[in-house]
């Protein structure tokens, strides 16, 4: 199972994102733990300073901006 944290202010683009991870992995049936993360804090600690960003099992693989649906299937394969 893959942890998926999604860093964000909670904006639209970060809903966006999280919708667009859960469903992508729901199609392809790939069980994931995904985490919203708010906390400036927290996020800063990842070196992310454009949001929304995407971490999957500890390693930052997006930031800044929705990322496309082919490339969420990317990181699930």
């Amino acid at each position: 199972m893959k942890q998926i944290k999604v860093l964000g202010s909670g904006c639209a683009n970060c809903k966006r994102t999280m919708a667009i991870i859960e469903e992508a992995a729901k199609e392809k049936g790939i069980e994931i733990e995904l985490d919203k993360i708010e906390d400036i804090g927290d996020i800063m600690s990842y070196g992310v300073m454009s949001t929304p960003g995407v971490v999957i099992d500890g390693q930052v693989v997006h930031a800044g901006g929705v990322p496309e649906r082919k490339t969420v299937d990317g990181w699930l394969a």
